[in-house]
């Protein structure tokens, strides 16, 4: 069975010259509903609840009959709890897509309300990996000087529980392993050729904030301007 290849949304503006796309993708919709939705805890709990109605329903009346009906009025609340965490993360999905270029990190995302957001290398102090047994895994960046973004703008490409200090995070990204290789890569290259001038003025350097994406009818040799977006 094959897997699901995300949708990929273009860059809404032309690449400066000099920068090139590195890597381009999004997450899977099953790790996403496993490992950020947590479907598996979810329908744990409401196996638990079900058990629980039709033990504590027999005990009241004896009969195994409306232990079963008791159970059976529960069931479609669960079911519909599981397919909403599963929908969601199915259109985060399709929704998402996450861009290394040779000088930034760019985040397209919005299910309701598409945005992108661009991410500077200079504004980048680190990155770390946390991989899964499926072979996917969530990529967070830790952002440097003023640059500050609010977490439920974020979410779910935030890191979990980093509420003072939110760190945008890639998740559920395939080829984990190989994927933060690339980005580390680049980083350290973009360390290298910038010198330790630009290191200093990445303290100064003004705060990334999250834009609304604009249709790009131009085909996808394009890109995202060398400066953070403006707030919308």
């Amino acid at each position: 069975m094959t897997k699901r290849t995300p949708r990929v949304v273009r860059l809404p503006e032309p690449l400066p010259q000099g920068e090139s796309i590195l890597w381009r993708g999004g997450p899977r919709a099953r790790p996403l509903a496993v490992h950020v939705f947590h479907v598996r805890l979810v329908a744990i709990y409401f196996a638990a609840l079900l058990i629980w109605r039709g033990v504590t329903s027999w005990q009241d009346t004896g009969s195994l009959l409306e232990a079963s009906v008791s159970v059976l009025w529960v069931s479609p609340l669960a079911l519909a709890g599981l397919g909403l965490l599963g929908l969601f993360a199915y259109l985060v999905s399709r929704t998402t897509t996450y861009t290394i270029t040779n000088r930034r990190l760019v985040f397209q995302f919005g299910v309701a309300f598409p945005m992108t957001l661009n991410l500077p290398f200079k504004q980048i102090g680190s990155a770390a990996l946390k991989r899964h047994a499926d072979g996917t895994g969530d990529i967070p960046v830790s952002l440097v000087g003023a640059t500050k973004i609010a977490y439920l703008v974020l979410w779910p490409h935030a890191r979990p529980w980093h509420l003072r200090r939110p760190e945008p995070m890639m998740r559920a990204v395939p080829e984990a392993a190989s994927l933060a290789a690339i980005l580390a890569g680049a980083l350290k290259e973009f360390a290298a050729t910038t010198g330790p001038d630009a290191e200093a003025a990445s303290a100064a350097a003004p705060t990334s904030a999250v834009s609304p994406d604009r249709t790009d009818p131009d085909p996808p040799t394009g890109g995202v301007s060398d400066r953070p977006s403006a707030a919308a």
